[in-house]
């Protein structure tokens, strides 16, 4: 193979040089003369991506706990740690890129024993590049990890658990084999919509498609059944074979979305290849939930729900680069509760023009976060402001070695969806990782916050903001949004409005004309004439004049 990155199949994950999406691959590994088959799943370590590490955890016997030598235990690496132990897998733990020059192997090392209290000669060193320490891997593998509990001799029983969608072939679906076998030619069922498909081709990866005609109870492998509409393959459902009916695995806990946006087609002519691009997107990333939007300003959209910022990034980019679709996305909002006083009913508030009247509400919440912090101590006093700066509560915080600490914060969700990463990589000169899991909802003082242009409300540009942050959000808005708005021929006056109450402001200044060009001298009066003229002629303007926001505008 002559590309590197061989599981890293996707354009965004080779730009930003992160894993986005679970790849598989089948190995044929001989072993004290025997030849045992690997089916092997990499998986991201991004908090945004954790949906697809645990739903590749009920494929699996087992994990490799990969730490890189340089970088110590992130905050992702104890998160990760923690899903497989209740997953119930058998943990490998492994320090990678032993071969560079800043390798620190001992102090990884003591920080793995310190917090997940391995034994120091379980732990495996290695380095992917020079391939040094892979073949102790590999036994570990056959000799720790325990086989699939399968049987060949029961009737066929598979887990769908991924799914993409190839142009000529339809909808490809990933199989994980738990009783049974299935051959090309066979009908199977899907226990979730109760449809039958006849299986064209079926095969393993390795890590491309490679056919071979049947798999066995035991292996993961991709199958071709004839599939077109991308809404039959539902991830987590059961297959089984049409003659032989078998009772359904408990599938997968539905994704809960943490960050929601709306996305609308630049121009509405591309609603509809808009939408169709979603469908085969969400078909290959199931964690994303859809909905239908509207705005007065934008037109008909969709609002998606996110498992994080950088999950909503790497969305918007697939959909550009894949599909070839140029979008525009509101700013990103959370989750929030609001209990009424009339029905006494709990309501969710997924946009800002869901906000109801303050007056109807008992009490507004907000969704909450545990936040696992891992940082070198120098950048103790800048981690903690930073985290009171957001409205953090300190619930624990040690040592894992000589230099590094671990630290444990509460924190409202909507204060760390935003910019709370790159701060924390900026006041800790990239040392510092985060990595966080949802904690339920807290009381909150929430208003809205509306922007208006020359005195009209721009839906898409409403958010939802704390009281105590309101007026310092309202005047940053409008202050970004005074260099991304055109200037026209009047005057256009940016305001944020909370409780009906203009709390800032900020004037784009018109364009201005020299109508007293023309003059070469005589009467003052004649010079008046031509500006009063004019002033009348900017202030009808402003009357019916539309300001046209660009595509920044709602990025601002």
């Amino acid at each position: 193979l002559n590309n590197q990155q061989v599981l890293d199949k996707l354009q965004v994950e080779r730009e930003r040089g992160i894993t986005v999406k679970a790849q598989t691959a089948s190995l044929v590994y001989k072993c004290r003369g025997q030849q045992y088959l690997l089916n092997l799943v990499d998986t991201p370590g991004h908090v945004d991506f954790s949906y697809e590490v645990s739903r590749s955890f009920l494929a699996c016997q087992g994990v490799i706990l990969l730490v890189d030598a340089t970088q110590g235990v992130q905050a992702q690496t104890v998160a990760n740690y923690h899903l497989a132990v209740n997953a119930g897998l058998v943990v490998v733990p492994v320090i990678n890129k032993i071969d560079l020059k800043h390798a620190d192997v001992d102090r990884v090392s003591t920080q793995m024993i310190n917090l997940f209290q391995f034994k120091a000669e379980k732990i495996l060193k290695v380095s992917a590049k020079t391939g040094e320490g892979v073949d102790r891997v590999l036994q570990a593998i056959v000799s720790e990890l325990p086989s699939p509990s399968s049987n060949n001799g029961k009737p066929f029983k598979a887990l769908l658990f991924d799914s993409w969608f190839d142009q000529y072939k339809g909808v490809i679906c990933l199989v994980a084999i738990i009783d049974g076998n299935v051959t090309e030619g066979d009908q199977l069922t899907s226990a979730g919509t109760g449809k039958t498909y006849t299986v064209a081709k079926v095969g393993i990866m390795q890590p491309n498609e490679k056919r071979t005609r049947t798999l066995f109870a035991g292996q993961v492998g991709y199958a071709v059944v004839g599939m077109r509409n991308v809404e039959e393959a539902q991830i987590g459902d059961t297959f089984f074979n049409a003659k032989s009916p078998v009772d359904p695995l408990p599938g997968f806990k539905k994704a809960k979305p943490m960050v929601f946006a709306s996305l609308f087609p630049d121009d509405q002519s591309g609603y509809v290849s808009l939408r169709s691009a979603i469908d085969r997107l969400t078909l290959n990333d199931s964690s994303v939930s859809v909905h239908g939007d509207s705005s007065v300003a934008l037109g008909q959209g969709f609002r998606l729900g996110f498992l994080g910022l950088l999950h909503m990034d790497v969305f918007r980019q697939r959909l550009e680069q894949e599909f070839d679709e140029s979008v525009i996305v509101t700013a990103p909002t959370v989750p929030f509760k609001a209990l009424l006083k009339r029905k006494d009913a709990e309501v969710d508030i997924l946009s800002p023009s869901a906000f109801p009247r303050e007056h109807d509400v008992l009490e507004f919440k907000e969704p909450v976060v545990i936040g696992t912090l891992i940082f070198p101590d120098d950048y103790m006093g800048k981690m903690i402001n930073l985290c009171v700066s957001r409205r953090g509560k300190q619930l624990s915080m040690s040592y894992i070695d000589e230099t590094r600490v671990i630290m444990k914060y509460s924190l409202p969700l909507s204060e760390i969806v935003l910019d709370f990463y790159d701060q924390l990589k900026s006041l800790s000169s990239g040392y510092a990782s985060f990595d966080y899991e949802e904690s339920g909802y807290q009381s909150a003082d929430l208003v809205k916050l509306d922007i208006l242009l020359n005195g009209k409300p721009v839906d898409a540009l409403a958010s939802i903001a704390h009281q105590d942050k309101a007026y310092q959000t309202g005047k940053d808005l409008c202050t970004q949004l005074k260099n991304v708005v055109p200037r026209q021929l009047y005057e256009v006056a940016i305001q944020a409005v909370v409780h009906g109450k203009v709390i800032a402001r900020e004037t784009v200044r018109p364009l201005r004309k020299d109508v007293t060009a023309k003059l070469y001298g005589g009467d003052v009066t004649r010079k008046m004439k031509l500006l009063k003229r004019q002033a009348e002629g900017k202030k009808k303007l402003k009357m019916i004049g539309n300001v046209e926001l660009p595509k920044e505008a709602f990025l601002a």
